[in-house]
């Protein structure tokens, strides 16, 4: 299916929504509704998309720095696949060098290429590690998520407050306890007892 057949069918998806709650497509307020739901589904989506290759094309650099590395409070948001609802949060990601950083604004592209899918967070935490795991080579990797999901909010249980944390800790993050304490600590958590 060409790139002109998937727009057409989700707008036509997204017209026979709006007609199956009992709403008219055609009305002045919600003309423009499938092409807009397109283009914001297709953003949010995004990560299918991107070569995961080319974010870290070039932006390797070989140094002589051997102490944690950590991105904190990374802005995430992605989609529930089990209602495609968003949910969002923070991501917080550490690394231990072995002789070799990526550039900075590559970590939260990292993170971007796996949110901008249809996610399960607990999956999303682990791909974000084993991606920068494989692909950098370093000592350890650790990767907190908190979020907070409009599917658990606004629908079924109806949990406003609730936040979810998941964790993917590899290498020297999952084997030192110092090691994981650090990290912990860097993003304002406690280590667990």
């Amino acid at each position: 299916m060409g790139a002109d057949e998937r727009a057409a069918s989700i707008e036509a998806a997204v017209r026979a929504i709006l007609e199956g709650i009992g709403e008219d497509p055609d009305r002045h307020g919600l003309r423009g509704t499938p092409g807009r739901v397109r283009r914001t589904f297709e953003e949010l989506t995004e990560g299918y998309r991107t070569d995961p290759d080319s974010i870290l094309d070039g932006a390797s650099f070989e140094v002589d720095y051997d102490e944690m590395v950590v991105v904190r409070d990374i802005e995430l948001y992605s989609l529930c696949e089990h209602h495609l609802v968003p949910f969002f949060g923070k991501a917080h990601v550490g690394y231990l060098p072995r002789g070799r950083v990526i550039g900075l604004s590559k970590v939260p592209r990292v993170v971007d290429l796996f949110a901008h899918r249809l996610q399960l967070q607990e999956r999303m935490t682990q791909q974000i590690a084993d991606f920068l795991m494989t692909r950098l080579e370093p000592k350890g990797v650790g990767v907190v998520l908190e979020t907070t999901h409009l599917c658990i909010a606004m629908r079924g249980v109806h949990r406003p407050g609730a936040t979810m944390v998941t964790s993917a800790m590899l290498g020297t993050f999952r084997r030192d306890a110092r090691t994981r304490a650090e990290f912990l600590a860097f993003i304002g958590q406690t280590p667990a007892r």
